[in-house]
């Protein structure tokens, strides 16, 4: 056990620990559970290696989806003459995940496994949102597909690997060569794929590979059936809460699915009728848009009563061993640790707002500054510690007597909307221009719009 990955670790003696689960009252042997006779420190990290046997069969998952999709799609009846309720009515078919499922959509594409078994086209578009740069454990013995790599925790599981640019890219590192898509592409069988991030996988998940080299020196190329989309701002999830929790900030309550709802739109357009979607919007190097950690911290505003974030992910290029990546089969436990791919984050303002990306109306026109990091507190162990999916919130003063006692650099809400019908002005503003766009719905905006009424920040 460590309470940081960068803590050289203490054996815990045997006596302490073992195979067991409490049941009643009373510690009973059992060999899916472990038991610490003093309890788990909060926050920290502990390791067990031990020889499994019976490992249950992983990956099927993959044939699963392929071949449940292609039944619904194609076929009149199952093997034993059952008909399919769908057969003939199907037109297009969409795959959507989020988090978890949506690194299993970029790894059921970077399997190759749109192609069926008659060698037709599964999937016609793709949307994997907020699974960040890397992939997953879905095909390989003892494979734990819910783990993945963040800053604090996890991040000796092989869920983030090369390649990640949909295009052909070298590891100057390593030397691999490869692109996500290769094989789909040769067959013809790549979908159309959109990839959602927030501000969230920038910080926790490495999303900044998907369209960088991996020493984050220079922008990468997108293939032509990708778009690449950033929401500015947000969180990993959708929360209706600022309560700080474990961490020392605010949280974030950034509503980002209005941006989801218009997008599945624009995929099915573009699929059905080739009508050309939103062009991808994410953070670039070249244009000072993504930035690396000591740029970001000199950016900055000094927030009062806020902790900015001293620390960011950064996979590690991990070796489980020769038979790894063509029989799913680890010989190094735990994997040998190489040098970390090099991530960036999305730089900001002087009010600490991320400057790329798709805007909702209330980060183009803001009260406060989103972010997509938070930083753990006293309470939940890993003090100073990123959160692993978890934002920040950083209102703005409401007048600008009030900033000033505080020492908030940041302009106030009242100069710079001094009415209230100033700011639902500028809202209404962005709505448009987000409904232009194609990037918002006309109830999304309708909403947007009735809750911009219902701020308290101005005097009657």
């Amino acid at each position: 056990r460590r309470p940081y990955r960068t803590t050289p670790p203490e054996e815990v003696p045997h006596e302490e620990w073992s195979f067991a689960r409490v049941v009643n009252g009373q510690v009973v042997p059992s060999p899916g559970h472990l038991h610490l006779r003093d309890g788990f420190r909060s926050g920290w990290i502990y390791e067990l290696v031990y020889t499994g046997k019976d490992p249950r069969a992983t990956g099927l998952g993959l044939v699963a989806v392929r071949d449940c999709i292609s039944f619904f799609r194609y076929a009149a009846t199952d093997a034993s003459g059952t008909k399919n309720p769908l057969a003939g009515a199907i037109e297009k078919a969409y795959i959507f995940g989020i988090s978890q499922s949506g690194r299993f959509i970029h790894h059921f594409l970077f399997e190759a496994m749109n192609t069926d078994e008659s060698g037709r086209m599964v999937v016609d578009g793709a949307m994997p949102h907020v699974g960040g740069g890397g992939k997953g454990q879905f095909n390989y013995r003892f494979a734990q597909t819910t783990r993945h790599g963040s800053q604090h925790q996890d991040n000796l599981f092989a869920s983030d690997f090369f390649p990640f640019n949909s295009v052909p890219q070298v590891d100057p590192v390593t030397g691999q060569k490869g692109d996500s898509f290769r094989t789909l592409r040769t067959r013809g069988h790549l979908p159309k794929v959109f990839f959602t991030e927030t501000s969230a996988e920038y910080w926790s998940r490495a999303a900044s590979l998907l369209h960088t080299d991996t020493v984050g020196k220079s922008d990468a190329g997108i293939d032509p059936n990708l778009r690449l989309y950033f929401f500015t701002g947000a969180q990993h999830g959708v929360s209706g809460s600022t309560a700080r929790g474990i961490y020392r900030n605010p949280t974030n309550d950034l509503n980002h699915y209005p941006l989801l709802r218009a997008l599945l739109v624009a995929l099915d357009r573009w699929v059905t009728s080739g009508v050309e979607p939103p062009p991808t919007a994410v953070p670039r190097i070249d244009d000072g848009t993504l930035v690396d950690l000591a740029t970001w911290q000199k950016q900055f505003p000094d927030v009062p009563g806020m902790t900015r974030s001293g620390i960011m992910f950064r996979p590690l290029r991990l070796d489980p061993g020769p038979r790894w990546f063509t029989q799913g089969i680890a010989d190094h436990v735990p994997p040998k640790i190489g040098p970390a791919y090099n991530t960036l984050v999305p730089a900001v303002d002087a009010d600490g707002i991320e400057r790329a990306g798709i805007k909702l109306p209330r980060v183009s026109v803001p009260l406060g500054a989103y972010s997509g990091w938070n930083v753990r507190g006293k309470r939940g162990g890993a003090e100073g510690m990123l959160g692993r999916f978890t934002g920040s919130w950083m209102p703005f003063a409401r007048t600008k007597a009030e900033r000033q006692a505080s020492g908030d650099p940041r302009r106030s809400v009242q100069e710079r909307y001094p009415t209230r019908a100033d700011y639902i002005s500028k809202i209404a503003g962005a709505v448009l221009d987000l409904r232009r766009r194609k990037l918002l719905l006309d109830e999304d905006a309708v909403r947007i719009l009735e809750r911009s009424r219902r701020h308290e920040l101005w005097k009657r």
